[in-house]
Order: structure tokens, then C-alpha cells, then sequence
């Protein structure tokens, strides 16, 4: 049975330890990414997806993150009187971008525990889940591609991206056969942050991922691994078993992704996004260029 995907799941109950201390009043997840928070590009491409239902999972002090996709009246009644519709519109545009809902996680139970926490909202449909992290570029339509392998193979599928091999340990990592298409693998394993050295492949797992509701019952029968934690990994592991419903199958990215998860990686997502931009990137390329030239060789 096909099950259609129309709501997104973007967990977003992390501390931020890495930017404290920025994020000690502040969610990680509104940092800035050149001039507008990291998760509304998240939600965002959702959206280009043809994703409007959108659950944010949280914990505390995320008010910030609730305040942002919700209506500023007296800012708007602001600018609206003083004529700048430019403004306005920016203001409104995470308002009006989908239909959002928020759910605590309670306990920090791991990222499966995060994902289990949307069952009664998602219910007995097929869903995308969306990690604030990975920023993928709107010019490359990773989640449109994983929602048609979903379609046409009626399988849980996940994001998969080509690593250099001493990066591995930091992700998940996947060991596949090749399929028909060049950019379709199937899982046949995982492995959440391999020890140095042992990584079965170089192919990791990025923040994005569409499951099936059978994933529901397996993540409520999956035992805390690592860290104590209920893992994603170990349930998706579950489901590359479980033929009849259609295993587990990787999409190759090779697209732009940015990644906005430590300082140097966030610091390089605010360029390399801010160059294509036409009204900042030919003033940013040319002091780039001036500022580099002043290191020598």
C-alpha cells in the first residue's frame, strides 16, 4: 500500500552546546544564515517539495523558533505604516510559508525518540524527516528525488553523500548494492559513527530521510544504543531487513549541501551562500579576494 508523503518531522530539541555562547538564550536553529535563520531554509524545502504540514519537535527555551513562523502583528502594522513593503514582506514570509505544528521531545532520548515523539501527529502516512544542520541548495531537489524513490518503490529511503574516508567516523555510514538507476542504492547496513579506520564504506547518511509508518513500531521495540540513546540508525537497520515492506534505499546526493552543524562548517555555509546572492556576492567575492591576498602564500 502506498502511503502519500504531505508532512514534513524536523527535530529541533538540541542544546547547541558547539556555539554557546550564542545559543545559551538563543536556539541553534535561528542562528543566521546570511540574513534569515537556518531552519527556515529547512522548511523551505519542504515546501519546494510539496511539503506545507510541517511538525517541529522541541525542548526548552525554543520560544524563539515558535515566534519566528508565527504572526509579528505590531512589527507588521510597523512597517506597513511607514510604507516598506519589502520589509513587510520578508516578515511575512515564514509566516505564511506552511502549516506549523510543535511537539515536545520531554526527555532527551536521541534522535529516534525525537522521530517516535510525531507518530500521533503523522499518523498512519509516509512522512519526510528533515534534520536543521544540512542545508541542501534550492537549485538541487534532493528531497523531490527521495519522495519519487519512496513513490516508486514503496521503500524508507534515505540521503546518502560521498565522504572523504578519514571524515567517515563523524556519520553514519551505509553498506550498499547498486540498483538499475545510478543514483538509487539499497542498504544493506549502517553503522552510527564507526571507530577510525572501520567505516564499511565512505557513503554517509545527510539530515534528510523519508519513512514509512512502519518505522513506528520498530523505533518503539529499538533499544538505546549508543550513547544511551534510541538511534535512528538501528531502526532504518531494522527496515533494510524487512524485504516485504520494501527495505531500506539510499539516494547519492553529489548536489550543494552546507553543512551549519560546528562553527568553521557554519562560517563557510554563510559564504558560499552569501557569494550567489546578487545583492551581496559581487561586493563579498571582491573583499574576499582583496582579503586573502593579504596572506600571502
Amino acid at each position: 500500500m502506498r502511503h502519500p508523503v504531505t508532512k514534513a518531522v524536523i527535530p529541533a530539541a538540541g542544546l547547541g552546546t558547539r556555539f554557546l555562547p550564542a545559543t545559551k538564550a538563543l536556539p541553534k536553529e535561528m542562528l543566521p544564515v546570511v540574513d534569515k535563520p537556518a531552519i527556515q531554509y529547512v522548511v523551505e524545502e519542504a515546501v519546494r517539495a510539496g511539503i506545507r504540514d510541517v511538525l517541529f519537535v522541541t525542548g526548552r527555551n525554543k520560544n524563539a523558533l515558535e515566534n519566528h513562523f508565527d504572526r509579528a502583528t505590531e512589527l507588521e502594522m510597523i512597517l506597513r505604516r511607514k510604507g516598506d513593503e519589502a520589509k513587510l514582506l520578508r516578515v511575512a514570509e515564514s509566516t505564511d510559508l506552511a502549516n506549523v505544528h510543535y511537539v515536545r521531545q520531554g526527555d532527551p532520548k536521541g534522535l529516534g525518540h525525537a522521530v517516535l515523539r510525531s507518530k500521533a501527529h503523522v499518523g498512519g502516512d509516509s512522512f519526510a524527516v528533515l534534520l536543521g544542520d544540512d542545508i541542501i541548495d534550492s537549485r538541487d531537489p534532493l528531497l523531490e528525488r527521495m519522495l519519487e524513490v519512496h513513490d516508486q518503490r514503496d521503500t524508507c529511503v534515505v540521503a546518502l553523500m560521498e565522504v572523504d574516508t578519514d571524515q567517515a567516523h563523524l556519520y553514519g555510514i551505509a553498506t550498499v548494492d547498486a540498483t538499475e538507476e545510478e543514483d538509487v542504492v539499497r542498504v544493506r547496513g549502517l553503522v552510527e559513527k564507526p571507530e577510525p579506520g572501520t567505516a564499511p564504506s565512505n557513503l554517509a547518511i545527510v539530515g534528510r530521510y523519508v519513512l514509512k509508518p512502519e518505522i513506528y513500531p520498530v523505533l518503539e521495540q529499538t533499544a538505546p544504543g549508543r550513547g544511551g540513546e534510541i538511534q535512528l540508525t538501528d531502526a532504518l537497520l531494522t527496515m533494510a531487513d524487512h524485504h516485504a515492506q520494501g527495505g531500506l534505499h539510499g539516494v547519492v546526493f553529489r548536489g550543494r549541501r552546507y553543512d551549519t552543524g560546528d562553527r568553521l562548517d557554519y562560517i563557510k555555509a554563510n559564504v558560499q551562500l552569501a557569494v550567489e546572492r546578487e545583492d551581496l556576492g559581487p561586493g563579498l567575492r571582491a573583499w574576499l579576494k582583496e582579503f586573502v591576498g593579504t596572506f600571502g602564500d
